[in-house]
């Protein structure tokens, strides 16, 4: 991704840069387009939803068979 204009998404401002202008501490990306970059918070808490449901999945699959829904 290193050819071609990149953008980030500045966390302290939220606004999009053209190209790295700010500590690379305050930003996401990079980013192939300014649309993708302006979407940068969302795309991460779609991800992160995604990462949790396949969590609790996991979870319940490596739970010893019988322990499901049991009650002590």
């Amino acid at each position: 991704m290193s050819e071609g204009t990149q953008f980030y998404y500045n966390l302290s401002t939220g606004a999009v840069e053209e190209g790295r202008q700010s500590p690379g501490s305050e930003l996401m990306g990079p980013y192939a387009t300014r649309q993708e970059a302006e979407q940068a918070l969302r795309t991460a808490a779609s991800r992160n939803e995604k990462w949790e449901q396949d969590d609790e999945a996991w979870d319940d699959f490596a739970e010893p068979a019988g322990e499901a829904g049991e009650s002590a």
